[in-house]
């Protein structure tokens, strides 16, 4: 076990923790900023002193947050085991849990110490060829480092002599170890949706991430419920998120080493991004779970942000409690009939605005609808942020309506516009707030028929009969419109450009034939506005004329106010200009 003088250190590193909490509130709300790697608050015991039979003990959390001791023995040392120059150090750990799961996903991190108190290191890797009680560690002298890219060692080869060494110490027999060690994961978990609609997501848009898994490993806690910073601790569980609240995308492991309000943890990357800004979590350890085909899992509430992880490398993670990483609030409402629901959540990243915003639509109208099923939704959204300082307001709305899954059907259009918004330079998104009121009806009204009107008589108008203007003269056309109750005539005008000329047509289309193809070439937020200006609702009517001429195209249109349902079909016919 530690020595005294390796408790006093822990200990000391608590008391720090409970200090910076009482004035931690008044810094959450600023912008993380990047710091510079920890030194050393621990004493790290050299690599090159390392013996074979060594005693070590460490800490970290079964059930809550407070660390619980486990004890081993050094087996060896693996040469570059972790990348060239960075070795790894085999042992084979003790505890009751540790009896009965093995070394588990979420241990990444656990501090192990020697029989004097320096720090050898954290506890990153196991057996992959099950669970088992042999561990490979990360050397605390490098976990700090910033190394340069070499990819992530996800397997290490163990050698005969080694596997035979692991063998004679352990139940595992050669054979099995000679399968290697596998870095223990820390998966990256989307909690909040389902895993076949996260899948959904994935196939239909690429900006959708690729990392995390849906599942139930992280989840979030408020309250008297939530760990605190104070529980950031040597040992103690370390969450590192992307997201927190309804929808909470992070993963949970162990911090190696506190030192004042410097933390280290993890032994391994969280996804290997570099410099990076992450929500530093406090979190509460539920339990751990025995997986009798691999290596078992820890399963924690993630607190608030205590903090900014600012570093993902080779060889562990690094962060600050303090300032937190700037959040976006994303909050959903969704009714249908009686029920309605509401959802919160709150991204700690402005390349996971969309990706929340998706998340948390869908699955938001899935417990609120409680089925996949047809219907109809009037969904808006409004966002709030600053382009190069300076504050906008975006409000949009539309009408869906979906012959197989409106809860699918509706969330593209608002998920698209966040995602373009989150990767304008010079754009921070402040609050995104979406809502959606949903019921059965699939039906909608259908453009059928255009006419002219011509000197006091009403005209059809199509391929065969063309519609009549002059330059700069209004045109009055009416459209009927079939829908479930029957047929209705809209009156629209539409004024002939003055420098028509050449051939033309007029088109009739329902809004949801459109395409607002200016929105998606915008590059600024002004630019957003304005397509978004122009935007046709799909319950809306468009008329236009359209000439093409040497110069280019010559255009002019009008937009019917919103109908009662999504207007489908379109008309077209050609367009005779007479001087």
């Amino acid at each position: 076990m530690k020595t005294k003088s390796a408790r006093s250190r822990g200990a000391a590193a608590i008391v720090a923790s409970m200090a910076l909490l009482g004035s931690g509130a008044a810094i959450t709300a600023s912008p993380a900023q990047s710091v510079p790697p920890a030194e050393d608050c621990a004493t790290a015991f050299p690599v090159a002193d390392i013996t074979d039979g060594m005693l070590v003990d460490g800490l970290t959390v079964t059930d809550g947050v407070d660390p619980e001791a486990f004890t081993g023995e050094v087996l060896g040392v693996l040469t570059d085991g972790i990348a060239p120059g960075v070795d790894m150090i085999i042992a084979d750990m003790e505890s009751s849990e540790i009896d009965r799961v093995g070394i588990w996903q979420g241990m990444s991190g656990s501090p192990v110490y020697t029989e004097d108190g320096q720090l050898l290191g954290a506890v990153a890797y196991g057996l992959s060829w099950g669970p088992s009680s042999v561990a490979g560690i990360t050397p605390y002298e490098q976990m700090d480092d910033y190394l340069p890219g070499q990819p992530a060692t996800a397997k290490v080869a163990i050698g005969a002599p080694m596997a035979r060494e692991i063998a004679a110490s352990t139940d595992v027999t050669a054979r099995q170890a000679s399968n290697g060690l596998t870095r223990l994961r820390v998966p990256m978990t989307i909690s909040g949706i389902d895993s076949a609609r996260l899948k959904q997501l994935r196939q239909d848009r690429k900006w959708i991430t690729r990392q995390g898994r849906a599942g139930s490993l992280v989840g979030s806690a408020a309250g008297s419920m939530a760990a605190e910073p104070a529980d950031v601790k040597d040992g103690g569980n370390l969450g590192a998120a992307i997201s927190y609240g309804t929808i909470t995308a992070g993963g949970v492991g162990t911090v190696t080493d506190r030192c004042a309000d410097d933390v280290v943890g993890f032994g391994h990357p969280m996804m290997f991004s570099g410099g990076t800004s992450l929500g530093l979590m406090p979190a509460d350890a539920l339990y751990i779970q025995e997986d009798s085909l691999g290596a078992g899992f820890k399963v924690a509430n993630l607190g608030e942000p205590a903090g900014t992880i600012t570093q993902d490398r080779l060889t562990g993670i690094t962060g600050a409690i303090g300032a937190t990483p700037a959040e976006v609030d994303v909050s959903s409402t969704v009714s249908y009939g009686s029920r309605e629901r509401d959802a919160l959540s709150h991204s700690l990243s402005q390349d996971w605005n969309a990706d929340v915003t998706a998340m948390q639509l869908l699955s938001l109208h899935d417990v609120t609808i409680d089925a996949i099923q047809p219907g109809s939704e009037v969904a808006g959204i409004t966002l709030t942020g600053t382009a190069d300082g300076q504050a906008f307001t975006i409000d949009w709305s539309d009408r869906f309506t979906s012959d197989y899954d409106i809860a699918y059907e509706s969330l593209w259009s608002m998920a698209d516009l966040v995602w373009m918004l989150s990767r304008m330079e010079g754009v921070q998104l402040a609050t995104i707030d979406t809502t959606g009121e949903v019921d059965d009806s699939t039906d909608t009204l259908r453009v059928a028929q255009v006419q002219q009107k011509r000197r006091g008589h009403w005209v059809t108008v199509n391929r065969r009969t063309p519609a009549i203007g002059s330059p700069g003269d209004l045109m009055t056309l009416r459209t009927r419109l079939a829908g479930p109750d029957g047929d209705t005539w809209l009156p629209q005008t539409v004024r002939v450009p003055r420098k028509a000329g050449g051939e033309g047509y007029l088109e009739v289309e329902g809004g949801s034939y459109t395409w607002n193809e200016g929105l998606y070439e915008a590059e600024t937020v002004t630019e957003v506005q304005e397509a978004l200006a122009s935007d046709v609702r799909n319950d809306e009517v468009r008329a236009s004329v359209t000439f093409w001429q040497r110069r280019g195209q010559v255009r002019a249109e009008s937009v019917s106010d919103p109908q009662a349902l999504v207007v489908v079909g379109q008309r077209r016919a050609p367009l005779i200009v007479r001087r």
